[in-house]
């Protein structure tokens, strides 16, 4: 099978592009409103694209009437946000987290979710989470015919929860990625967990 995007409308390459680049890692990003409260949601267009500085980056849609999501717009207005790494047994809540809310309504008051200091930053992060990024503001590029967002972030901290680190003997950080059980997006409405795990040595 041999597929010609420029035969495609933007729906259909879409649909093309999630069902083909798999699997993808998922940024369960908190923002905070003007309100103060948090607006929480999560993004499968989202990787780490520099280590000096340390960045990541996710890449964020519009809303169906053309208005910048609200990720974005807390992002721009407040500068700070932080990225969990969604583990398997959170995945029926991150889900939920995708439902379209008023701005001023929080993901995380609708879910009840709990949310604990965050060491060094100013921002909390979600309680249960085994990974998560603070993060500052880069930079914020728009690209495409759609205006696609792509937010850069500058992490500043990163909390891991001690059951799924160690160091080893020369002190370098080691996740037991079997612990952290990732969740990653599939195709449409598919998911996958973490699966078989294989070490491979790098060629000299």
């Amino acid at each position: 099978m041999y597929i010609d995007l420029a035969e495609l409308n933007p729906s259909q390459v879409y649909f093309n592009m999630i069902q083909t680049l798999v699997p993808r890692p998922i940024a369960w990003v908190m923002s905070e409103h003007a309100n103060g409260k948090f607006n929480l949601a999560p993004f499968s267009y989202f990787s780490a694209v520099c280590s000096d500085p340390p960045l990541l980056m996710i890449s964020v849609g519009k809303k169906p009437d053309g208005s910048h999501k609200d990720t974005r717009v807390n992002i721009e207005q407040r500068q700070r946000f932080v990225v969990h790494i969604t583990s398997a047994e959170q995945l029926e809540v991150m889900n939920q987290s995708s439902m379209t809310l008023p701005a001023e309504i929080s993901e995380v008051d609708e879910l009840n979710l709990e949310t604990v200091p965050f060491d060094g930053f100013p921002l909390p992060r979600l309680k249960g989470s085994r990974v998560a990024f603070g993060c500052e503001l880069y930079r914020v590029d728009e690209i495409g015919n759609s205006a696609q967002s792509l937010i850069f972030g500058e992490i500043k901290q990163i909390y891991i929860d001690d059951q799924v680190a160690t160091r080893d003997a020369k002190g370098r950080l080691k996740v037991d990625t079997a612990q952290l059980d990732p969740v990653a997006r599939l195709g449409a409405s598919e998911y996958m967990g973490c699966g078989e795990i294989i070490s491979l040595k790098r060629p000299l």
